[in-house]
């Protein structure tokens, strides 16, 4: 009897991807920028999305606030996340990726999880570091973007494997790295236990009460010991996570579960027309967002964090599913009315969320034709947001707004 194959997992992952990406498309500005910062500005108490890796090298990092970024990195240039180039670029990365193998899982815009398991004789039995940079060579020329690929048996090693494979600054960047079958343990015990996927802050800590900080720390317990102190479900899975076995399998095409735009305001508002006002350029944008990728939603949720960075959200879900900036916003606009009669308080971010999504035209839209009883988006709502689009994709995507509460 023949041992099972060990699989070939890839995990491709784009370096700098918004920093890349706002440089290709401001390369007179951003892309003369040694030291970028891409994400909101300090003024509206934005927060970076992405640094690039001279400006990292000072402690900028993805999350910060942008203020706290200037003070550490004053020299660096800010720029906006370009956000419909990084989805047209996100797009052409999955489309050269999957002529290499079908089964590809884009886990985000920028990192893309690839099974090649069984695919040897397609390959002529060349090594999977060979494919992967062959990969990487076809992704740099067709879209002038740079990966990181790193490879194992496990979504886990690949993963972990990619971020080995980074550029860093004053060194060489290596691009791939693989991790040869029965290479695994060696490979994870150079990591701590921060560095695994899923081991957040508070289990850190708990793992600290018992001295364990790094792989190493936890490899020399047995499984038993593990499931004794942190229970059968995560002492289980501790035990083979630093091992580096994860059975975790690369979903092809995986659907995309809900679609969300917020914004944190410069200063907290109070005001219901100026909340109203917000609600409706982010409730436009989610459902520009939406049509795009060629979806209708069927649950709309707002949330709102209060100035005393209380956290609260609402949420509807219709008989039918819509893609209208009036639907919308119209659902929206009752939801926020709501979260505002349950406790008025100033407002420091406002968000709209977009869920329970599926293909347009499915069985969940609304009938072209006889709208349901009580339906919020009808046809004609439909074919605005159509006109707006088209004139937003021609002249830019503020050649075009609404101005009041009712687009009717």
């Amino acid at each position: 009897m023949h041992a099972p194959a060990s699989r070939r997992i890839l995990l491709a992952d784009a370096d700098a991807f918004y920093v890349a990406v706002a440089r290709l498309v401001d390369p007179e500005g951003a892309g003369k920028a040694r030291l970028l910062i891409v994400g909101g500005s300090a003024e509206r108490r934005g927060v970076v999305t992405s640094a690039s890796y001279e400006a990292r090298a000072y402690g900028v990092h993805s999350a910060m606030p942008t203020g706290r970024a200037q003070r550490l990195c004053p020299g660096a240039t800010v720029v906006p996340v370009p956000w419909e180039a990084c989805t047209a670029k996100s797009r052409e990365i999955g489309a050269v990726l999957r002529r290499f193998t079908p089964v590809v899982e884009q886990a985000s815009s920028d990192e893309f999880y690839l099974d090649l398991t069984g695919t040897e004789q397609l390959y002529e039995g060349a090594p999977l570091e060979t494919t992967a940079r062959r990969m990487r060579d076809a992704v740099l020329a067709e879209t002038s973007l740079a990966l990181s690929i790193g490879g194992g048996s496990s979504k886990l090693v690949a993963k972990l494997a990619a971020s080995l494979a980074k550029p860093r600054p004053g060194g060489a960047t290596a691009g791939v790295l693989i991790v040869a079958p029965g290479g695994e343990a060696d490979f994870m015990g150079q990591f701590a236990l921060a560095d695994i996927p899923l081991v957040g802050p508070r289990f850190q800590e708990r793992l600290a009460r018992f001295g364990l900080r790094t792989v190493p720390d936890v490899v020399r317990h047995e499984r038993a010991t593990l499931i004794g102190w942190f229970g059968e479900r995560e002492g289980a899975w501790l035990y083979d996570r630093v091992r580096g076995i994860d059975g975790a399998a690369v979903e092809a095409d995986r659907e995309i579960k809900s679609l969300s735009r917020d914004e944190t305001f410069a200063t907290d508002l109070d005001d219901d027309d100026s909340l109203a006002a917000k609600l409706l350029a982010l409730a436009d944008r989610a459902s520009a967002d939406v049509r795009q990728a060629g979806l209708v939603a069927r649950t709309v949720t707002v949330k709102v964090r209060d100035a005393d960075f209380i956290t609260r959200q609402a949420s509807r879900t219709l008989p039918e599913a819509v893609q209208s900036d009036h639907a919308v916003y119209a659902v929206a606009r009752a939801l926020l009315t709501r979260l505002r009669a349950a406790r008025r308080v100033p407002a420091r971010l406002l968000g709209v969320a977009l869920s329970q999504l599926g293909p347009a035209g499915g069985s969940g839209q609304l009938s072209l034709l006889e709208p349901a009883a009580g339906a919020v988006e009808t046809e004609r709502d439909r074919t605005i947001s159509r006109v707006i689009d088209e004139v937003r994709e021609k002249f830019g995507r503020d050649a075009l707004s609404r101005g009041g509460a009712d687009p009717r």
